[in-house]
């Protein structure tokens, strides 16, 4: 209320004083559902505002909720880096395109570590068209061949079913949140295999090891 209004907040009613006090034109009450709810409107230069969320299930309010928060923290993102990347899946598939060319100077298990990476980038183009209803095959093959010809701004337009600009439609995401995701899944691969050799060097048992001399341990000299 003090950010929506400019006020002061003080501990005590008798220090209040006229420069204490903030602006608002409308203050009123209002019955919203069986809940009775204040309402300050037309500050003037508020620094806070109040969201107000309803749907006809708890269930949905809570999706709504989540949806608002994942929006005000894509676009905290951006405007704390001051970068966006196109939407639809277009990085991605720019990324998974540079990896298949960079696998090419390898050979053998690094080629095919390579190569794997690159497609688990396409994850995310795959799972847009599942979701969407389309034919993942079919919008790979389109989101390559428009990559392959230097549209690296080509996305998977859901509705249409198209591979399109997403720039021109608007499309957009925080490069942060991109770069976060890519590293944090990176990581947890690499964990994984660390854990996969730990595993693999514990499965030696006992008569995996050499015959013991009679008599037992030799004594140390």
């Amino acid at each position: 209320m003090s950010k929506a209004t400019g006020a002061r907040v003080v501990t005590n009613f008798n220090d209040l004083g006229k420069e204490d006090l903030g602006y608002a034109k409308i203050v009123e009450e209002k019955k919203i559902g069986d809940e009775e709810m204040i309402f300050v409107r037309d500050c003037k230069n508020p620094k806070a505002v109040t969201m107000l969320v309803r749907g006809g299930t708890e269930h949905v309010v809570d999706e709504i909720d989540r949806a608002i928060e994942d929006a005000i923290g894509a676009v905290s993102s951006a405007i704390e880096v001051g970068k966006i990347v196109p939407g639809g899946g277009a990085p991605e598939a720019e990324v998974a395109k540079s990896l298949r060319n960079f696998a090419d100077k390898f050979s053998g298990r690094e080629q095919l570590a390579i190569n794997a990476f690159a497609d688990a980038m396409e994850v995310i183009p795959r799972s847009l068209a599942e979701n969407a209803g389309l034919d993942p095959i079919d919008i790979l093959v389109s989101l390559r061949s428009e990559h392959d010809k230097k549209k690296v701004n080509a996305g998977i337009n859901i509705f249409e079913g198209k591979i399109v600009d997403m720039t021109s439609l608007g499309v957009v995401e925080p490069l942060k949140v991109k770069t976060q995701a890519i590293k944090s899944a990176t990581e947890a691969a690499e964990m994984i295999l660390r854990i996969d050799d730990v595993i693999s060097a514990s499965k030696l048992s006992k008569g995996d090891l050499p015959p013991m001399p009679p008599g037992g341990m030799p004594g140390m000299m």
